[in-house]
């Protein structure tokens, strides 16, 4: 077969043709479609564990960007077939009995996503502190633990009071945990930032990391119970529904806590859209918005616990002890296609780590104001809506994989296009911070096509792990899979972050003297100069990163293909 014949190539140019014939669809009708394109989450055999998990979109780029979750129809990879005459059922009855359940999980998502949206709004922050790149290589762990809770998902799933619920066992005390997590940071954010002396402050990058790194593996470990729960407090017709929930719930929350955050955080903004008298700060501070979040956490989390009831579903909430979990596991990570295709996910988004771990931060520190930078998100969502019913299109058939690598070479030259961005927000500036109409059309115009490719290959990922996933263990297989994949994606955006401060060279212009260190740096400045960046290690690490993304293509690409194209036989571990 000849993967790169004229035919196949053209495959993924006509995603973008239909994106935008999309976008002259009634509102009405993109709702509704998405209520059945969100990622079903697989049911697995009687007797099996079931690890309910999703993919965090990119989740640690620092590019404007609210994670969506994607939906295969994964059902149809398990049980190979569908029960028409209970899909007729479920029409007719809708969401009867159910409404009240899947605005509960909304919420419950909502509040996840919160404290995921603070974790993305920090890094934005910490940029107007001049904390170092390094600095925010550390910070950037905050957003490993939705990428590592398989480690302790399954004593999750497996440890429990029953008398207090499955799901509430861990639920509740993790969601008072987040609250506290709040009230008490609230009291204690400014100094860790320190913006209480916005002189000679400060940023204690330790412990704030340490903070939200806790917040965040709360908000992992409320986001499994929250996951096995929708299992069963839907009805079985409405189980499709618990996806749809995901993606809404987790979504509204990542955007109520980043980009109307820093919106509200900001005194310009307010300023010149809420006030008619300016102010020094924002309508609201972090410390206040932690500090009401923390209240909001403790009250929703006493009337889940008081008012909602758990059910049992002994089909759903098969026991099988923590040990077997494991073991299952292990064999499915000792398989050899599973070996190769691990190595594939995670190294394949180093030649992206440049491009969505610096760009935003390097558009911020050339004076693009955080909060504008984030109301980028905002057109993005129906983007993000959009494209997945359009993409799994095309990722519905045998072949998965072959958008996947279609996608890939443009992703890789979209690096090259926000190298542009960034180095021509240097010399189009009318004034400090402020850009020409044009300009911005052009970072909007870059992040939809970068999301084009960035969803083809998502999808194209969760559609190859449907096929792949023996349904015996569809769970685990699936979350293995995941985790591996959000891994692929961390490692390199935190090494990204590490490297670039010593792949930037400085001079100190006006007296002798180097700015290599911050000492150097302190001394340049005190003897009258002033240190100038005569290479910019945002550009050498981004033209690094294409050449390693075009050889990483020619290295793997045949072994990509070779995978998608195995009988499933070799996917098997039983």
């Amino acid at each position: 077969m000849n993967y790169e014949s004229p035919r196949n190539l053209l495959k993924f140019t006509t995603i973008i043709k239909k994106l935008l014939k999309a976008f002259v669809k009634p509102i009405s009708t993109i709702i509704i479609m998405s209520s059945g394109v969100t990622k079903r989450t697989p049911m697995v055999r009687k007797g099996s564990k079931h690890l309910v998990e999703g993919i965090d979109l990119d989740s640690g780029s620092y590019i404007p960007h609210v994670p969506l979750s994607t939906h295969i129809d994964e059902d149809k990879f398990i049980s190979g077939n569908t029960d028409i005459a209970t899909d007729d059922v479920s029409q007719r009855m809708g969401l009867k009995g159910d409404f009240h359940n899947v605005m509960l999980l909304i919420f419950l998502y909502i509040l996840q996503g919160i404290p995921l949206g603070l974790a993305g709004s920090i890094p934005m922050l910490l940029s107007g502190r001049k904390v170092s790149y390094k600095e925010q290589a550390i910070f950037s762990f905050v957003f490993w633990p939705f990428s590592i809770k398989l480690l302790w998902a399954p004593l999750v799933d497996s440890m429990y009071v029953k008398w207090f619920g499955r799901r509430k066992t861990w639920l509740i005390p993790t969601q008072y945990l987040i609250g506290i997590f709040m009230l008490v940071l609230s009291s204690y954010v400014n100094t860790i930032l320190g913006t209480e002396d916005t002189a000679s402050g400060k940023v204690d990058i330790i412990f704030l990391t340490f903070i939200f790194f806790m917040l965040n593996f709360l908000a992992a470990t409320q986001d499994i119970a929250v996951d096995g729960w929708a299992l069963t407090i839907l009805s079985r017709r409405n189980v499709g529904w618990a996806s749809t929930c995901n993606s809404v719930g987790q979504t509204a929350g990542y955007f109520l806590g980043n980009v109307v955050f820093l919106a509200l955080e900001s005194a310009d903004f307010c300023n010149k859209y809420l006030r008619s008298e300016p102010q020094s700060e924002g309508v609201v501070t972090l410390a206040s918005f932690l500090y009401y979040n923390g209240i909001v956490f403790f009250i929703s989390t006493t009337l889940v616990w008081l008012l909602k009831h758990e059910k049992d579903d002994p089909d759903v909430d098969a026991d099988q002890g923590i040990v077997d979990t494991y073991k299952q596991l292990i064999r499915v990570i000792c398989l050899p296609s599973v070996i190769s295709y691990a190595i594939i996910i995670l190294t394949a988004k180093v030649a992206f780590a440049a491009a969505d771990s610096l760009s935003g931060l390097k558009l911020i520190e050339a004076g693009m104001p955080k909060e504008t930078l984030a109301l980028f998100a905002v057109p993005m969502v129906p983007i993000q809506i959009i494209l997945p019913l359009i993409i799994s299109k095309f990722t519905a058939g045998p072949r998965p994989m072959n958008i996947f690598l279609q996608a890939m070479p443009l992703r890789i030259l979209i690096g090259l296009l926000y190298v542009f961005v960034v180095w021509l927000s240097h010399r189009v500036q009318e004034t400090a911070g402020h850009f020409p109409l044009y300009f911005y059309g052009l970072i909007l115009a870059s992040y939809a096509l970068h999301q084009v490719t960035v969803y083809g290959m998502f999808v194209a990922q969760v559609a190859f792990h449907a096929k792949i996933s023996d349904p015996v263990i569809g769970g685990t297989y699936m979350t293995l899979l995941n985790t591996l994949a959000n891994l692929g994606g961390n490692w390199p955006s935190t090494i990204a972050l590490w490297l670039v401060d010593s792949l930037t060279w400085k001079s100190c212009e006006g007296v002798i003297g180097s700015c290599y260190s911050e000492q150097d740096i302190q001394a340049c400045t005190n003897a009258g100069g002033t240190c100038v960046t005569t290479v910019d290690g945002y550009y050498v690490e981004s033209f690094a990163c294409v050449v390693i993304g075009f050889l990483w293509l020619q290295w793997r690409k045949r072994k990509v293909h070779q995978l998608d194209t195995l009988d499933l036989s070799h996917w098997k571990c039983l």
